[in-house]
């Protein structure tokens, strides 16, 4: 298969500055989503939503078990979204290849607090950090609703 060629020569970022480019991305896409808050109808209210995806893999065995999966949630989400969220266990593919990797889905109606991006950051800075991870998944989202 012909290599396929870039119409421009791909951008470098030094890990300090990822982090940092990384941020600003997050930030921008939680503000495009809060700017296209949906048409609630009562009693449903507009609210963003996040969903976390953590692989927990590390290289080709399971790194992250149930124990310290439990751990992780205690010691960094929770204290961070102690409103409450949803775990449910997953399966995913990344880079074209199937992963037959367990990971965890979480999902948080976020509380609308002016430092909610930074506390998403951090969770995913943790999980990166503390399980050697390369990415975690998360995604931003206006949903209608009601509890």
């Amino acid at each position: 298969m012909p290599r396929r060629l870039l119409p421009f020569p791909p951008l470098y970022l030094p890990p300090a500055l990822r982090s940092v480019a990384g941020a600003l991305l997050l930030a921008a896409a939680a503000t495009a989503a809060a700017a296209q808050a949906p048409s609630c109808q009562d009693p449903l209210k507009p609210r963003q939503v996040a969903e976390f995806l953590f692989g927990r893999d590390i290289g080709a065995r399971l790194g992250v078990s149930e124990r310290e999966w439990t751990r992780f949630l205690a010691r960094e989400v929770t204290p961070r979204f102690p409103d409450g969220l949803t775990v449910t266990d997953a399966r995913g593919q990344w880079r074209g290849r199937i992963a037959r990797e367990p990971a965890k889905r979480v999902e948080i109606v976020l509380p609308g607090n002016a430092d909610d991006t930074a506390r998403l950051e951090a969770v995913v800075a943790a999980y990166k950090r503390q399980f050697h991870q390369d990415s975690v998944a998360l995604i931003v989202r206006s949903a209608c609703v009601a509890f």
